[in-house]
């Protein structure tokens, strides 16, 4: 007879006894006499209502009447009846559908109620599933016992997998009761969130309660050799909501700590995240003396939002506050905001280096999805606040940003309508700061309005072709309302009170047409009329002899126009050479255009005013002087441009012999030329020629290195004192043109870990660089994220007994050079060079240097060190700048996990700030 792998289904109704189930036990044996040892698989159905062992009747039997006559001749009734089986009917041993299957064989032992399943074996019971080496069901007392096999070697094998519903586990084995639903596991392996827990015993007490005796926590991956654990030996567990200890250890690579709790409590909610305390970390600084840093709460406030609110306290009295947010909605925004507050305290109140400051600084940003609305936009970046704040702050170690002069912020809404023509509108809130002078410039709101250019000329078939037919004309508006305020007046009834108030009207009249079949003309006319709330105005005060400038609120307006024309066309050239030659070709592209604007003289809006008590000498001045959008020209302009652009090309034989195409290079991206002539000019104080501007910039390897240049070449002389002349240079004896300023730029990026950008997001959003030239971007808050680029689990190389010898690195460089001969000083104002490179010093050992040299002022720049230990689920990270203003280091120790973040150790320099 051959053997055949086969797989047999059948019903039955109950186990019974032997007598009363030969006919089964015949079948099964047949079955597993044709399985010879191979897979079974087996179902069992139990009816929904068991039978009773005794049939009966569909209705009892009535008694059977009989009479007896009596010795006293009396009648008595004789009652025959017939007995009701009292068997009450034999309960099913389970009320679901049970299937099950193993590799080797399925043994069923009827006379001792089990049935083993071995080898890949896998039981299926309502929402229970069971997969192990070995399976022993116990039908007689509802329980299944589950644990491992050994492979040829000895080797224990094929560890239980138990799972009902979303909480599953992998212990060594597993005693679980149908009915109670009660189970106990020995050497127990689960996943809570972050968390893994092994348990030396286990207790199924229900559905959601566990009952664990020698258990350990870890965020470790490897849940049986880790890395740390928290070890306790009572716990209750409840999945998915909570772990509740008794004395609990902590364990350092198997070594036990003095760290030791009586007992803990650990959150474990399925939500992506809970509410929670967080712990504050101990500093010290001389300044400020001893301090509790970063300690809050966080709230997660729903799916959509968050919030976290943290705060330092000096014993000096220093403190801050700090509130940051982070929202979402998916397919409509997201964003986040960040607000802070610092009470800076320095020293003792008497003592000469004593000080006391307030800061703050606001981050939102904001971004609308697209797909929400296609018809409207609204946007967000905003970084505003004291001057001082990067400078200053004691949680923000930025050097990129503390450098940085500028802030800015940009708040818009964008509206089209999709009418004939189609209309848009903008409402913008902007804001610049210097950080150096603490000027302000703001504009709250600006409103911009247009609508699409309508074309009177086209005919139905909506061909523009000509001059007539190109003829265009559109409407645009712009509206502001402008404050120029400092730091100590942001806010204040001062600032509000010098807001200038204006609104612009502009109809740009334009066309476009060939000439000549190869040149490009155009011409255009524009109308302007401005509206302001406010004008000045100019008088001499006899009683203080100074001329008063006062300001007069009220509405007025000015109207101009002006016109220019553009003749432009474009020009290639190819020089060959050969087809065999390394460089087949050259491409040359010129696009030379020559431009004339006139803009006439509006003197009609120009006043004048004695500047002495004689009122002989008078002086001409506009009223709209210092307007929020200028004021009239009171001289005309009439200028004629020129400029010419070029771009260079190479075709080169590609360096692999199976193309047959060459290779495209670019050896220029461009090289400009722009220069003007005023035809108005009296050559007394103003020259015809204006300076001629040379700029241009390419690439190499592979785009890698950004090279730019810039110079300024004037046609005219100086005299000895150092002004202008009247005259050109070269008929003073010189060249053609003097070279008054030029500049070199070049930025390189090479990296062998291939053109995986790193951006520093939150140095950018600060208002400093987006790479690492200035340092990294330091939040002291938080530590718990890399100094360097964060890597993908997928893209680390695996780590092997000898370590590769390819050590991934990149570095960044930049370099720029200023040259000046304004006044023939023929000098270098600016040398300098900066560098950034990060390495793989091992693969757990990471190390980066920022640094530069000024060769003007011989002299290091800034530089950074930072060096970062991978201590699998720990991280451990030093950050040191030995020198400047802003020397400081910064040492941190703790778990990546943001479940266990309150654990670690974060210490920093005293601040010189």
């Amino acid at each position: 007879m051959t053997c055949q792998k086969t797989s047999h289904t059948f019903t039955k109704i109950a186990f019974k006894p032997l007598h009363t189930n030969l006919f089964n036990i015949v079948l099964v044996s047949f079955f597993l006499t044709l399985g010879c040892g191979k897979v079974y698989s087996q179902e069992i159905k139990t009816p929904k209502k068991p039978l009773p062992a005794v049939k009966q009747t569909d209705k009892p039997s009535a008694p059977k009447i009989d009479t007896v006559k009596q010795k006293d001749n009396t009648t008595a009734v004789k009652v025959d009846t017939v007995k009701i089986d009292s068997i009450k009917p034999k309960k099913a041993f389970l009320d679901g559908k049970v299937k099950y299957k193993a590799k080797d064989y399925a043994k069923i032992d009827q006379k001792r109620k089990l049935i083993t399943l071995y080898n890949e074996a896998e039981l299926y019971y309502k929402d229970v599933e069971l997969k192990s080496g070995i399976i022993v069901l116990d039908y007689a007392k509802d329980e299944v016992y589950a644990g491992r096999i050994k492979d040829s070697t000895g080797t224990l094998i094929q560890y239980p997998n138990f799972k009902q519903g979303a909480s599953e586990v992998q212990p060594d084995s597993i005693r679980f009761n149908f009915k109670t639903k009660k189970a106990l596991i020995f050497n127990s392996r689960t996943e809570q969130g972050e968390f893994k827990i092994k348990a030396a015993v286990t207790k199924k007490e229900n559905d959601s309660v566990y009952f664990l005796r020698g258990a350990r926590f870890t965020t470790s991956t490897d849940v049986d050799n880790p890395e740390y654990y928290f070890q306790t030996n009572k716990v209750k567990f409840v999945p998915g909501k909570k772990v509740v200890t008794g004395l609990t250890n902590m364990v350092i690579a198997d070594v036990p700590t003095p760290l030791a709790l009586p007992f803990a409590y650990f959150p474990m909610s399925e939500e992506k995240s809970v509410s929670g305390i967080i712990i504050p970390s101990y500093n010290d600084s001389n300044t400020r003396g001893f301090s509790l840093q970063n300690g809050g709460y966080y709230f997660a406030l729903s799916d959509n939002y968050d919030l976290t609110v943290l705060a330092d306290y000096y014993t000096n009295g220093s403190y801050a506050m700090r509130f940051e947010s982070a929202y979402a909605q998916r397919y409509k925004y997201r964003g986040n905001i960040n607000i802070r507050f610092e009470n800076l305290i320095s020293s003792e109140r008497g003592y000469p280096d004593y000080s006391k400051q307030k800061i703050y600084n606001i981050q939102w940003s904001h971004s609308k999805d697209t797909k929400s609305n296609p018809n409207s936009t609204f946007s967000a970046s905003v970084n505003m606040g004291s001057s001082k704040y990067f400078k200053q702050s004691i949680n923000q170690a930025n050097v990129g940003s503390n450098l940085n002069n500028t802030l800015s912020s940009s708040i818009s809404y964008n509206k089209t309508f999709n009418t004939v023509p189609q209309a848009r509108i903008s409402l913008t809130a902007t804001h610049s700061q210097n950080t150096q002078t603490e000027v302000i410039n703001m504009t709250l709101p600006s409103l911009q309005a247009s609508i699409d250019r309508v074309y009177p000329f086209v005919g139905k078939d909506g061909i523009k072709k000509g001059f007539i037919k190109n003829i265009n004309l559109q409407y645009n508006l712009s509206g502001k309302n402008s404050f120029v305020t400092t730091d100590s007046l942001f806010f204040k009834p001062q600032m509000f009170k010098d807001a200038q108030i204006g609104m612009q009207h502009s109809i740009p009249l334009s066309t476009n047409f060939k000439l000549f079949k190869y040149f490009s003309a155009g011409a255009s006319t524009n109308y302007q009329e401005t509206w302001v709330t406010k004008t000045i105005n100019k008088s001499y005060d006899e009683n203080t002899n100074k001329v008063q400038t006062t300001t007069v609120n009220g509405f007025d307006a000015f109207r101009t126009y002006n016109f220019s024309t553009n003749l432009g066309t474009t020009i290639y050239g190819t020089f060959n050479f050969g087809e065999d030659k390394k460089i087949q070709s050259i491409r040359h592209v010129m696009r030379p255009s020559v431009t004339y604007a006139y803009t006439p003289s509006f003197e009609k809006y120009y006043n004048t005013y004695a500047v002495d008590a004689s009122g002989r000498i008078t002086t001409e001045y506009t009223r709209f002087e210092g307007g929020i959008y200028g004021a009239p020209g009171k001289e005309n302009s009439n200028i004629v441009g020129f400029s010419l652009s070029n771009t260079f090309e190479a075709k080169v034989r590609d360096s692999d012999s199976t193309k047959t195409e060459p290779k495209k290079i670019m050896l220029l991206n461009n090289l400009n030329f722009s220069t003007s002539y005023n035809f108005n000019a009296d050559g007394k104080q103003i020259q015809a020629w204006q300076p001629l501007l040379v700029s241009g910039g390419t690439q190499f390897f592979d785009n890698k290195m950004n090279v730019n240049f810039g110079a300024v070449l004037d046609p005219y002389a100086i005299d000895n004192s150092g002004a202008k002349m009247d005259k050109f240079n070269i008929d003073n004896g010189g060249s053609l043109f003097r070279m008054t300023s030029a500049n070199v730029t070049l930025n390189y990026s090479f990296s062998n870990k291939g053109t995986k950008e790193q951006k520093n997001t939150q140095s950018q959003r600060n208002g400093g660089r987006s790479d690492d030239l200035f340092g990294t971007n330091t939040d002291l808050t938080d530590s718990r994220n890399s100094q360097f680029a964060n890597e993908k689990e997928d893209d680390k190389d695996v780590i092997t007994e000898f370590f590769n010898s390819k050590l991934p690195w990149d570095m960044t460089m930049a370099y720029s050079l200023t040259y000046s001969n304004v006044n023939r000083e023929n000098k270098i104002t600016g040398n300098s060079i900066m560098i950034s490179a990060n390495m793989d010093i091992t693969p757990k050992w990471k190390g980066g240097v920022s640094t530069g040299y000024d060769f003007v002022q011989k002299g290091v720049t800034f530089t950074q060190f930072r060096f970062e230990r991978d201590l699998l689920s720990w991280r451990m990270a030093f950050n040191w700048q030995p020198m400047g203003t802003n020397s400081n280091w910064n040492f941190f120790i703790g778990i990546k996990s943001g479940v266990l973040s309150d654990i670690k150790w974060n210490k920093r320099s005293v601040s010189n700030r």
